[in-house]
Formats: C-alpha cells, structure tokens, sequence
C-alpha cells in the first residue's frame, strides 16, 4: 500500500511540474482559445446577408473585419513561426467576399496560428524573430500578444455590428 501511495504521489507531482513548466506560453494558448474562438463563432454566426453590413460608410462591412483578421493573421503567426508568410495582410479582402470564402479562410488562418501558439514554449518565447510589420527584430512572444491583440480589437468591431443588427454575439450568447 505504501508503495502505491508513494507511486501515486510521483505521478502526481510530475504531472503537476509538467504542467507548471509552460506558465507563459500556457496562458498565451488560453488567451488566443477564447480570441480564435470569438473570431470564428463570429463568422459562423452572422446571416450572409448581413456580411455587407457597415456601420458607417467609411469603415469595413463586416466581412471584410473578418477577412482582414484572417490576411492579417498570416503576417502576424508567419513571424512568430519564424516564416515568410504565404498571404499578404490584404490578401483576402477584396477576393473573399461570400459567408462561405471568407468563413474558409478565417478556418484556415487560424488553423495556421494555431500552429505557431502550439509551438511556444516558456523557453522559445524569448527568441528573437523579423516584426511582423516593418523592419527589426521582436520577441517571438510579441507577434502572439500581437495577433491575440487584433482578433480581439477586431471581435469589438463586430460585436458593434451584431447588435445594431439585434444579434446577440457569440461571447455573449454564452
């Protein structure tokens, strides 16, 4: 019985420095689950008829919100990958432009962060990397607070939409 208290203990306690190994970059994940998760339920959400909803005459409907965070998401993920980024931040604006394209290339972007958040680590979060936008080096950490940053500045603008719209948005219907 001893032996098994003291078994139990040890997989206990390694179980637990394991998962306290991370702290940062275990926190960054958190943070971009419930970003992503916005952005994404947002897409889904909203009638395609009101893809081209503005608020106002000189601000982006509401899909071409979605479709920047998704061009944008590659410049930002691609530099904390260390990577060229295969799209340009306006890539997707003006040639995603029904519910369906711009749904698939928010999927699609974000699947890519993903990559780079499950990536980080404690350890790799100092390194250095190119800026995401304009010359120099940065932290790998700064593009990851940086894209969490956007989707939730940009997730602001569309919960504004759903309710002039009357919808409830996505964070609230929770």
């Amino acid at each position: 019985m001893k032996k098994i208290l003291l078994a139990l203990t040890v997989v206990a306690f390694t179980a637990t420095s394991a998962a306290a190994q991370n702290p940062v970059s275990d926190s960054l994940r958190n943070s971009w689950n419930g970003a992503k998760r916005n952005i994404k339920e947002s897409a889904e959400q909203m009638p395609e008829a009101d893809y081209g909803f503005k608020a106002a005459k000189e601000v982006r409907s509401f899909g071409e919100i979605l479709a920047h965070v998704a061009g944008a998401s590659y410049m930002i993920c691609a530099a904390a990958k260390g990577e060229k980024s295969p799209f340009a931040e306006e890539a997707f604006e003006k040639t995603a432009t029904t519910k369906a394209a711009i749904v698939k290339v928010t999927n699609e972007a974000i699947a890519y962060c993903d990559g780079a958040f499950t990536a980080a680590t404690d350890a790799t979060l100092g390194q250095m990397v190119a800026a995401p936008f304009g010359p120099g080096q940065v932290a790998r950490a700064n593009p990851l607070i940086l894209q969490i940053a956007h989707d939730n500045e940009h997730y602001g603008n569309l919960v504004t939409y759903f309710r002039i719209k009357g919808i409830v948005p996505p964070s609230s219907k929770r």
